[in-house]
C-alpha cells in the first residue's frame, strides 16, 4: 500500500472495457491525508477476494481523475467489469473503505 501513486494513468477506454474488480485510488504522493489513509486501506483490502488496484497521481488536467469528476484526495473508486460500484471520497475510518469493499464483492458474486 505504500508503493507511490502512479503519473502513468491507463485511458478511461480501458477501464471501461475492463473484467473483474478494480480499486481505483486517486490521489497525491505529497497529500497528507492519502498516506493517512493507506494503512486503513491495506487492513480493509486484507483478505478479501483479489481486487486489482491501480493507484494513479492526481493533478489538474489529468484527464482519466477528470473524467471521474474527482475534486478531493484520496478518492477510491470501486469498479466492476467497467462501471463504478460505489465511490469513497477523504474515508475517515476504516468502516467506510470496508463497507465499500463489500459492495464491490457483493455485486461481483451477483455476476
Amino acid at each position: 500500500m505504500n508503493e507511490p501513486y502512479n503519473t502513468n494513468e491507463p485511458l478511461r477506454a480501458e477501464i471501461d472495457s475492463s473484467r473483474g474488480s478494480l480499486l481505483l485510488e486517486f490521489g497525491s504522493n505529497s497529500c497528507g491525508i492519502c498516506q493517512h489513509t493507506q494503512p486503513l486501506l491495506a487492513t480493509a483490502l486484507q483478505g478479501a477476494k483479489p481486487i486489482r488496484h491501480i493507484k494513479i497521481e492526481d493533478a489538474a488536467g489529468r484527464p482519466l481523475g477528470r473524467s471521474y469528476k474527482v475534486k478531493l484526495w484520496p478518492t477510491l473508486i470501486f469498479v466492476l467489469n467497467g462501471q463504478e460500484v460505489t465511490r469513497v471520497v477523504r474515508p475517515k475510518n476504516i468502516d467506510v473503505i470496508r463497507q465499500a469493499v463489500g459492495l464491490l464483492l457483493n455485486a461481483t458474486a451477483d455476476c
